[in-house]
């Protein structure tokens, strides 16, 4: 009878150390992803919307692993995404983009494609996402004292400037957009010179045509400079 119930023990003993061994060499299994921050909120109702293009704000992906419970930083190993870049554009590196083409609600996601720990061996093979929110505040009246804003945008795949002679005002196609203000009233005269090989396509929006622009505003207004 010892021997039948020290036999038992053996066999329960053993199958411990078996589970306890194949528990240690399971590989580490990425659970869940957390961007921080979870919720960016950019602009102000009083700025129009393309003077918030080019803020920027890098975000992380931690990651949370078990076998063993650990939480890591993969912001470098994870996919990003926008869905809606016209907003928020986000770099493979995490560093998220405000556009100023649009405004609202942006979803950043960053994804797992392979479930690996940090030595590459590889677990479940299940695909795991993390999401935060980005947002930009849109513009819902003028600044400045009431006064009208200019905002000139531009278009093409081409370089170029816009000037004006009334005020010193100059934006190059590389900000994307520029933002100025003006009395009511004021006769504003844009002038768009190319950099070769570069062509100008035309002016649309507050303007129309390929000649100089000229503006007397009253109301803000938009001008969007081609160049091809």
């Amino acid at each position: 009878m010892k021997a039948k119930w020290f036999g038992t023990v053996a066999l329960i003993i053993v199958a411990i150390s078996l589970l306890s061994v194949s528990s240690c060499g399971d590989p580490q299994e990425l659970t869940s992803i957390q961007i921080q921050p979870t919720v960016e909120t950019v602009g102000a109702s009083n700025i129009p919307v393309p003077a918030d293009a080019g803020f920027q704000l890098q975000l992380r992906a931690l990651g949370t692993y078990i076998h063993p419970p650990v939480t890591k930083d993969i912001t470098s190993q994870v996919t990003w995404s926008s869905n809606t870049p016209q907003m928020f554009t986000v770099n493979s590196a995490g560093l998220l983009s405000a556009t100023g083409q649009a405004c609202g609600g942006t979803l950043v996601s960053a994804t797992a494609t392979t479930n690996s720990d940090g030595s590459g061996v590889s677990s479940s093979g299940a695909i795991v996402t993390g999401y935060m929110t980005a947002n930009l505040v849109c513009y819902t009246g003028g600044a400045g004292g009431g006064e009208p804003i200019l905002t000139v945008t531009f278009l093409g795949s081409g370089t170029g400037t816009v000037t004006s002679s009334t005020s010193g005002f100059s934006c190059t196609s590389a900000s994307i957009s520029c933002v100025d203000s003006f009395p009511s009233g004021t006769t504003v005269t844009l002038t768009a010179t190319p950099v070769a090989p570069s062509t100008f396509g035309g002016w649309s929006g507050g303007c129309t045509g390929s000649s100089t622009c000229v503006l007397v505003l009253q109301t803000d207004t938009t001008v969007t400079a081609e160049f091809d």
